[in-house]
This record gives structure tokens, sequence and C-alpha cells, in this order.
């Protein structure tokens, strides 16, 4: 899944879930379960997801929905095999990035 945010140093709790498609409620929830998630909270409360809050939700986003993992087995995974799921998950990252500009290309011709 490709994420289109704009360039931003926080991102509220509403643009992140609309951005995975997913309910405000399931980012509360995987906030609490991994330890890699850690948003700011201004004085109200709210929530501002960081850039690199981001690619960590990308990565738990990618090995829960589009892999199938359990909440378990996806922290087990990243605990024992960050690197390399890391690296891979750059590398569909990239090429979905890639994918989406062409589409773009091919839309406007």
């Amino acid at each position: 899944m490709y994420i289109d945010l704009p360039e931003k140093r926080y991102y509220a709790i509403g643009e992140v879930a609309e951005a995975f498609g997913v309910n405000t409620s399931l980012i509360r929830f995987w906030e609490k379960e991994f330890d890699a998630l850690k948003p700011k909270k201004n004085a109200k409360g709210n929530r501002l997801f960081t850039p690199q809050d981001i690619r960590n939700l990308e990565l738990i986003f990618h090995l829960v929905k589009e892999r199938g993992f359990t909440l378990e087995g996806a922290k087990i995974h990243l605990k024992e095999e960050k690197k390399k799921t890391l690296t891979n998950f750059e590398i569909i990252r990239k090429l979905q990035s890639v994918k989406a500009e062409l589409t773009n290309i091919k839309n406007q011709l």
C-alpha cells in the first residue's frame, strides 16, 4: 500500500487513519500493542505522529494487514528479523511509489 502524505513534522491521528484507510481506534490500539509507536501528545492529549512513526506504522500495517500476521506474530517478527524485514519493506515501498508515479503519468496521457 502506497501512503501519500504531505511533508510535515507532525500528522494528526485522523490524517494517518485516512491515509491508511482504517479507523482511528485501530491506530490507537496498535500504539498500545507495539513499542515502536510513540506518538507525541499535546496539552489536549491529541496524538501527533512523526514521519518515523508513519514508517513504523507502514511496516506494522504491511505485516498485519497485507501479509496476514497476527499481532503476536508481528511483534516477534519485528524483534527477531527487523533488519531483514525493513530492507524487504523498503524495496516494496520504493516499487509501489514508482508504480504510483507511472500510473499518474499514464492517466495524464
